[in-house]
């Protein structure tokens, strides 16, 4: 295989190169799905109606392969991405020598930051363990205090795909000694008891090669849970005894059960941005926060996977376009590290954000990109 990217759109129903007079030929893409509307119909008691229409068009699918390190960028676009906290406490609380730490939109292969402003309360960028962070201080927050704790970033957002096989990889290269910390449980994740245990011998089979037995772990998984939200995010030993579980459990599910085979993975991600590319300048709203995996695989590094992919057929097959690969809309935050964080010198035992603040998000899609050499560091 010579390359594998994937399409800034979904439903993709065709293919062609288009030969250019100067310089590579010009990939593009047909695109085939359904858009909903609102349908005026005068015969009707209420004359606006929600229905579907059909939705067909053509757009250039721009490349940008790395054959030495077997991945190829696709379409990314610019997007401006705000996350404020609002403070509007339940109770009255006191907080002093307040320290606040909210992770940053990480610098990666496909993501690059290009601004990042304070909205509010200004803050100061320290790195956690390879990671971005805007950290607020507070002498003191004050009972029913209010305002604004937040950033807003202006990044580049590629697509990605990996294109590597077994072959590809020297399955003798061991784990370097300083990511061994990923192989542990440092964050609830149950894998000392029986129920995990089994399911990662299960999940694993006879695999042994790193990438065969991700994806044989990834497919277990599937196979096993259906996708729902829950109000809290359990432990992987409950979750997988319910047989459901949210993105957040699933990928609990999945470090539990990787670590457990030898497979150093941490988290990653927080925020989808709403896939609407065509919706330039408009503000665009997340309906839930999202997370999703990075596996190590020695001598090549760091390669991502989709927790779950909701528009699955349940048992399979299982489609691997985020194996290995993610979409542009993906925003990577706080890589392996808590997204938010707080310590103060008086904070109650029982006390928790959700109580002191309210969050929101919010996308703009500035441009769209064509990837490059020194469009990503």
């Amino acid at each position: 295989m010579q390359r594998s990217a994937l399409t800034p759109y979904g439903s993709p129903t065709g293919i062609t190169v288009y030969p250019e007079t100067d310089g590579e030929p010009t990939c593009y893409i047909a695109y085939a799905d359904q858009e909903p509307y609102i349908r005026d119909n005068p015969n009707a008691e209420s004359p606006y109606e929600l229905t579907f229409r059909d939705r067909t068009f053509i757009h250039p699918l721009y490349l940008h392969t790395n054959p030495a390190e077997h991945y190829t960028l696709s379409n990314g676009f610019l997007v401006e991405f705000s996350y404020v906290e609002e403070l509007s406490p339940l109770d009255a609380v006191t907080l002093s020598n307040v320290e606040w730490r909210i992770a940053l939109p990480a610098d990666s292969l496909r993501q690059r930051v290009r601004y990042v402003e304070p909205i509010g309360h200004p803050f100061t960028i320290e790195a956690q363990d390879g990671q971005k962070v805007a950290v607020f201080r507070f002498d003191q927050i004050q009972p029913f205090q209010g305002g604004l704790v937040g950033w807003k970033a202006i990044v580049e957002m590629y697509s990605l795909k990996y294109h590597l096989t077994p072959d590809d990889i020297d399955a003798k290269l061991p784990l370097p000694a300083e990511l061994e910390h990923y192989l542990v449980d440092d964050d609830d994740l149950a894998m000392e008891t029986a129920t995990i245990r089994h399911a990662a011998r299960e999940g694993a089979g006879t695999e042994t090669h790193v990438l065969r037995k991700m994806l044989r772990i990834r497919n277990y998984v599937y196979d096993r849970l259906s996708y729902g939200i829950q109000p809290t995010i359990d432990t992987p030993d409950v979750a997988w005894a319910r047989g459901t579980g949210s993105c957040g459990e699933y990928v609990g599910v999945l470090l539990a059960l990787a670590r457990l085979n030898g497979i150093a993975c941490r988290t990653i991600g927080r925020y989808k941005c709403p896939p609407h590319p065509d919706y330039r300048h408009l503000p665009l709203e997340p309906d839930f926060n999202h997370v999703w995996l990075e596996f190590y695989v020695p001598g090549v590094g760091w390669l991502p996977m989709e927790s779950n992919v909701d528009d699955v057929i349940e048992r399979g097959p299982y489609p691997q376009r985020f194996f290995m690969g993610l979409a542009w809309y993906h925003t990577e935050i706080g890589k392996g590290i808590p997204f938010t964080k707080m310590k103060a010198d008086d904070k109650p035992e029982d006390f928790s954000l959700r109580d002191l603040a309210i969050n929101h998000i919010r996308f703009q899609i500035l441009d769209e990109l064509v990837p490059s050499d020194r469009a990503v560091t």
